[in-house]
């Protein structure tokens, strides 16, 4: 019983951390990378499809993503989704080929995505911290039902403590590495 609340507890917070680092990714460092479009949704005949269904994306050089739909009518949509989208993206069409340059970032746009890269580790941090509390309340309930010890059960909630200290202090790692890649020049 313990056991099973303490795997499916990890493999939650583990979700977390995946998920954490999806979206530490879409947050751009000035250096192009394919997965910075993964998020932009098109209009692709009257449903929203990611850019990355709909065309093939590509690096042109460390600063320039090249994206070439699928489909020539679809050249159009494509670059008005990248230009719309949240990432302060200008797409120059050449042919059938979008080129996506990656501006430079200034000081103070630098800040800016510093302090987005910490809330996005603090809304991984709660949700870890979410999944301890969900724990410990199914570890009270099994006490309750007398389906555990009281030893077995404190020593749980101790065990559950410690997971979560664990990938707190992996989402902090995360967020160092992202800030210190944001804040190089």
């Amino acid at each position: 019983m313990i056991a099973e609340i303490r795997k499916n507890a990890e493999h939650k917070m583990q979700k977390s951390l995946e998920a954490l680092k999806s979206d530490l990714l879409k947050i751009r460092t000035g250096r192009a990378h394919i997965g910075l479009l993964d998020h932009v949704q098109v209009d692709y005949y009257g449903s929203m499809m990611p850019v990355n269904q709909v065309a093939n994306i590509t690096l042109v050089d460390a600063r320039t993503l090249g994206v070439q739909p699928w489909e020539k009518n679809m050249v159009a949509k494509v670059e008005k989704a990248i230009r719309d989208s949240d990432l302060g993206l200008n797409p120059a069409t050449q042919g059938e080929l979008i080129r996506v340059p990656m501006p430079a970032l200034t000081e103070e746009r630098r800040r800016e995505m510093t302090k987005v890269v910490k809330n996005e580790g603090e809304g991984a941090k709660v949700a870890i911290r979410n999944l301890r509390r969900d724990a410990i309340t199914h570890l009270k309930d099994a006490l309750k039902k007398g389906e555990i010890p009281e030893d077995d059960e404190r020593r749980a909630q101790d065990d559950m403590q410690k997971l979560t200290d664990k990938y707190i202090a992996e989402v902090d790692k995360m967020l160092a590495h992202k800030e210190a890649e944001l804040m190089q020049v």
